[in-house]
């Protein structure tokens, strides 16, 4: 099996490349991202996380990571990262209802549970 790193801005499976000087890198194509892996403690680290991709690592990572953090509108269908400021909380008791859509003027609120 080839070498494959997620994609820090999609998740998507990409192959590890080699530059002219042997050093790592990555390129996904739709997101335009293109990562440069330089130094030996960074090569190093990067070879342990592609290890660990191998052994099913850092795949079930981020599945794990999108499953607890990504949300999806119910109201706009709009996927966003949950943060501190699209928390939603009761005015009455202030308890935690949820996160906030952040598209302007979608009132969906995204509830746990």
């Amino acid at each position: 099996m080839d070498a494959q790193f997620p994609c820090p801005v999609c998740g998507d499976a990409l192959a590890v490349r080699q530059s002219k000087k042997r050093k790592p890198y990555v390129v996904c194509d739709p997101c335009g991202v293109q990562m440069f892996v330089r130094g030996a403690d960074g090569i190093a680290k990067f070879d342990n996380q592609v290890k660990r991709h191998i052994t099913g690592g850092s795949f079930d990572q981020l599945a794990e990571m999108q499953r607890r953090y990504l949300k999806k509108c119910p109201r706009c269908g709009k996927r966003f990262w949950i943060s501190p400021e699209l928390l939603n909380t009761s005015w009455f008791n202030g308890k935690f209802v949820g996160y906030d859509c952040p598209d302007e003027g979608c009132d969906g609120v995204v509830k746990e549970g």
